[in-house]
């Protein structure tokens, strides 16, 4: 797969994780919980974490959850977690991390909302604090344009300028640049109040996919700073996750991006961590990182028995899912297992010879018999009704030897070929 030419931008380090120039794109998640609730952000952020989230950003919109910072953070490192935490600002960041000291130094990083500290409406005190704090601290800040609360004196200047021309652009237009503007405007301000560029990190999020990749392949052309994407509300469920893959994706593809999250709605009580997982797997799919073994699976069709591939299908994805956080301890490169679990014989072999444990199984009327391949080559032939659980021991087997201490390169085949094929391989 051909490399993606990374825009060139300027490294920001955030509690430790590298974020920009060559550093690998980040995939950073938000809890939902009550900052001021200490337990239960504690176990969010490290479900978060458990789940891949290299950085995670909580809410800071009082004095209880200001208060609550220096423990939730102290608490996750109690944990183990080395994942830098950012404290989310509007309205009154700059009176919480003055009344707060110790919030303003647990925490790796602060967003900034320029359109909720008072810019454009009078004087711009409230901001300049927020950074200055920041320099106090030596904090890197993310200044977050959001069109949901865009500096409306700017919005409207350039929506009066552009009345005047001779030619106006659409309003949209209008919009998309007053966003590129507000970034650019606010990060100068940033750099005038002592922040250096490897400190400031930009975002100009809107809910459109279109706008999305307008407006950030704009501000991408104007400026080396580095750039967090997202959209700012993406949705529920597959609209959700469709809308942020569109968006996102021809973004990075060109280059553009150091940072990413998908702002998913979860279902009542479902999981967060679902944001994690599809931002790892746009990238993921997109060639761009490694996080999790790939499981290559047929949709089925009527050639197909469901209750044999469906299962294992199933199965394997919850079972790599389940030993990924462990396995990434102990067995480095384990993230670019690829996996075929394919249910006839029509694509089943040639796809599994693609894949480092590829199986075909047995399709309807057909011999209820699955070669399994290994490398690319035959290795066995599973039949009867343990199946599944055969084929899950040829996957730990095969995990150990190859990405274990003293493994490497290809694994010679785990089991003795029980019988050939009943069918010619395809090529």
């Amino acid at each position: 797969m051909p490399s993606i030419q990374r825009r060139k931008t300027v490294s920001v380090n955030v509690g430790g994780v590298l974020v920009g120039s060559d550093a690998p794109v980040v995939v950073q998640s938000m809890t939902n919980t009550d900052t001021a609730d200490v337990e239960s952000t504690v176990q969010q952020i490290a479900a978060l974490a458990r789940a891949g989230s290299e950085m995670v950003r909580i809410t800071v919109n009082n004095d209880d959850a200001a208060k609550a910072v220096p423990y939730i953070v102290d608490a996750i490192h109690a944990k183990g977690w080395t994942t830098p935490i950012v404290g989310d600002f509007h309205y009154n960041g700059h009176i919480l991390l003055r009344k707060y000291p110790e919030c303003a130094r647990a925490l790796s990083k602060y967003r900034i909302n320029p359109g909720n500290v008072s810019i454009g409406r009078k004087d711009d005190d409230n901001f300049r604090t927020m950074v200055e704090c920041a320099v106090d601290n030596q904090k890197p800040v993310r200044i977050g344009v959001n069109w949901g609360s865009l500096d409306q004196a700017l919005l409207t200047r350039m929506m009066d300028e552009n009345s005047k021309l001779a030619a106006p652009l659409d309003a949209r237009d209008v919009m998309m640049e007053a966003m590129v503007v507000s970034a650019l405007d606010n990060a100068a301000a940033a750099e005038r109040y002592g922040l250096r560029r490897d400190q400031i990190i930009l975002s100009a999020k809107v809910s459109g996919v279109r706008d999305l990749v307008d407006v950030y392949t704009e501000l991408a052309r104007r400026c080396d700073y580095t750039l967090h994407l997202g959209l700012t509300e993406a949705g529920m469920g597959m609209k959700g996750i469709v809308a942020s893959t569109a968006g996102l994706s021809p973004l990075l593809l060109a280059g553009i991006g150091d940072t990413i999250r998908v702002s998913l709605t979860p279902t009542p009580g479902g999981d967060r961590s679902e944001e994690v997982r599809c931002g790892q797997q746009i990238l993921q799919s997109l060639g761009i990182r490694s996080f999790m073994p790939q499981v290559t699976s047929c949709p089925g069709c009527g050639r197909t028995t469901s209750t044999y591939f469906q299962k294992l299908a199933e199965d394997i994805q919850g079972y790599l899912v389940e030993s990924m956080p462990e396995w990434k301890k102990i067995y480095p490169g384990v993230e670019e297992l690829k996996l075929a679990v394919m249910g006839c014989i029509v694509n089943g072999p040639g796809e599994s010879k693609h894949a480092n444990i590829g199986i075909s199984l047995p399709g309807t009327f057909e011999d209820p018999k699955a070669p399994v391949y290994i490398d690319g080559e035959f290795a066995t032939t599973l039949k009867g009704d343990h199946i599944v659980e055969e084929f899950q021991v040829i996957l730990d087997e095969y995990v150990q030897k190859r990405y274990g201490s003293g493994g490497a390169g290809r694994v010679a085949s785990v089991a003795a070929p029980v019988e050939p094929p009943v069918f010619s391989v395809i090529q």
